[in-house]
């Protein structure tokens, strides 16, 4: 009977492929933006009994980009650590800008409501 190694796992997470701290560091920052993002929605339900029920599309817009940022995050870290490995990393700058866009929207609209409350 011979000896054969054992096949290594298949790498499926990016805590398999990067055994740093970075995938941890990048999930709880997402993490904390998607709480934050919940805290605002929160801010802005506190509002609607002075504005009325239009304001309640700003906590549905921040709640809906927490939802999203939280469903996609794993599959964008893997890929993102996937592409460091293999040397071929895609830089895909949509999210980010679009968390911009929301944030700027979002503060541009607290701003607007705090200076034309009643």
């Amino acid at each position: 009977m011979t000896w054969r190694p054992r096949p290594q796992p298949r790498a499926t997470t990016a805590a398999d492929l990067d055994r740093g701290l970075q995938p941890e560091r990048t999930t709880l920052g997402w993490s904390r933006t998607s709480l934050a993002l919940v805290t605002v929605s929160a801010i802005f339900l506190r509002w609607a009994p002075h504005y009325g029920l239009a304001v309640l599309a700003l906590p549905a817009l921040t709640l809906v980009c927490a939802l999203a940022i939280s469903v996609t995050h794993n599959r964008r870290i893997n890929t993102s650590v996937r592409g460091i490995h293999s040397d071929a990393l895609e830089v895909r700058p949509g999210e980010l800008l679009a968390l911009v866009a929301l944030l700027l929207a979002v503060g541009g609209a607290g701003l607007v409501l705090v200076l034309l409350a009643p």
